[in-house]
C-alpha cells in the first residue's frame, strides 16, 4: 500500500465517529507510516551474528537493536492513536 493511502486509512480510522481533527493527528500518523517502512526494511537484515569459530557465541546486530527501538516507538504511537479512536480497552 502506498504511504499516502496508508496515512489516509489510519486518519479515517482515528477520526471516525468524531474522534478528532485529522490535522491534529496527521504528524503522528506520518511518523507511524515512516516507522512501518523502516521496520519492513530492517526485517530484511540479519538480527544475529554468529561467531565463525564458535557458533555458541552470538550477538545482536545493529539492525536488531534499531528494530527494537523503532518497534517500541511504533507501539507507543499505536497506543496513542487507539486511545484517540476510543479503542484503548477502557470502558466508557
Amino acid at each position: 500500500m502506498e504511504q499516502e493511502q496508508r496515512k489516509e486509512q489510519i486518519l479515517r480510522y482515528v477520526c471516525r465517529d468524531g474522534g478528532g481533527s485529522a490535522d491534529l493527528y496527521r504528524p503522528v500518523v506520518k511518523e507511524m507510516v515512516y516507522l512501518e517502512g523502516k521496520l519492513e526494511e530492517l526485517k530484511k537484515l540479519p538480527f544475529i551474528e554468529v561467531h565463525p569459530k564458535n557458533p555458541a557465541r552470538q550477538r545482536s546486530t545493529p539492525a536488531a537493536k534499531q528494530y527494537k527501538e523503532f518497534l517500541q516507538q511504533y507501539n507507543n504511537i499505536l497506543k496513542t492513536l487507539a486511545k484517540a479512536a476510543g479503542e484503548d480497552g477502557e470502558e466508557k
